[in-house]
């Protein structure tokens, strides 16, 4: 079956799985996201919960989960948005990434992130470094993992950076995808992250912004990358948006309830309502943005009609 693209912007299926779910739970909605037709399966890099939820039964890895489900689907793309660069050593995030890859057939895309939630941090004794030297490393952490990737097979790789340094590493294995699978960046920085994104990224991501916000972070990607002679057509615009959208009033505040939300709060700041009124704010936004991408962030992964909802009344309206 196809992937989903409509009115030029294909719809991913995003989940936050430190909620609250096991690796049965994602793989359910990542079949479900594939029969629908959806273009891809994303989940979040975190191992502690957000808010009042339980996060029972605990965290589930995330490239664990991805490598599972590389051998369980067989046409949606898969990934994170993002991987935390705090979290593992570059390279063998390089090897984990590219052995997914492989094991997928070349669907895997690739959300790398400087890190930013301090309590996950605490809790589990991860080094968070201060906003500059994070950034700092989120760099080499790209130059490293691009450079491993991108190295000829035969050949070798070495950086000396300030916080990493690699001698004769022999850049394997490869990703099916060369000279590697997709990178997504995304954020709010001024300077550094459009320009990180300019070199690196594939796709720029915007995450839970107004329609201004995420224009005017484009702009700063777009206007990095012309500083260094690249296309800024090259670069995939995305957005990410909580979604609760509902046949009638009452599946709609159901649905609220169900992630702790209220309905008129998720209308003003996700993809809330009726089908028509999900249309009409995706329309309006990429409208503003430009983007060509969507990110449908689904937080009850026990409402599998959610899904089918969407792929039979809002991906119709978008042709």
């Amino acid at each position: 079956m196809r992937g989903l693209l409509w009115a030029d912007v294909d719809l991913r299926i995003f989940t936050e799985p430190q909620q609250g779910a096991d690796y049965d739970d994602l793989l359910r909605v990542a079949k479900a996201t594939e029969a629908a037709g959806f273009d891809a399966f994303f989940r979040s890099d975190h191992f502690l919960k957000m808010g009042s939820v339980s996060g029972l039964p605990g965290p589930t890895d995330a490239w664990l989960t991805l490598a599972a489900l590389a051998r369980e689907t067989s046409r949606i793309r898969l990934g994170t948005l993002v991987t935390s660069a705090t979290f593992r050593h570059p390279s063998v995030l390089a090897v984990s990434v590219a052995q997914v890859d492989r094991m997928s057939g070349g669907r895997v895309e690739f959300g790398l992130g400087a890190g930013w939630f301090a309590g996950e941090h605490d809790a589990y004794g991860i080094e968070l470094p201060g906003p500059a030297d994070r950034f700092d490393r989120f760099a080499e952490q790209l130059e490293i993992i691009t450079g491993l990737w991108g190295t000829p097979e035969g050949g070798s790789f070495d950086f000396a950076g300030k916080h990493y340094r690699l001698e004769g590493a022999p850049a394997l294995p490869k990703p099916v995808q060369r000279p590697g699978p997709p990178v997504i960046i995304g954020g709010f920085g001024k300077k550094r992250t459009p320009e990180l994104a300019a070199r690196f990224a594939q796709e720029f991501n915007v995450a839970f912004s107004d329609f201004g916000t995420a224009a005017t972070q484009f702009d700063r990607v777009a206007a990095a990358a012309r500083a260094i002679g690249r296309d800024p057509g090259e670069i995939t615009r995305s957005v990410a948006q909580v979604l609760c959208v509902g046949r009638d009033e009452a599946e709609v505040s159901r649905r609220a309830a169900a992630i702790g939300r209220e309905p008129d709060e998720l209308r003003a700041n996700g993809l809330g309502g009726s089908p028509a009124e999900v249309v009409d704010r995706i329309g309006r936004y990429r409208e503003a943005t430009g983007i060509t991408r969507l990110y449908l962030q689904v937080l009850d992964l026990s409402d599998l009609d959610h899904l089918d909802l969407v792929a039979a009344e809002i991906a119709p309206q978008l042709g």
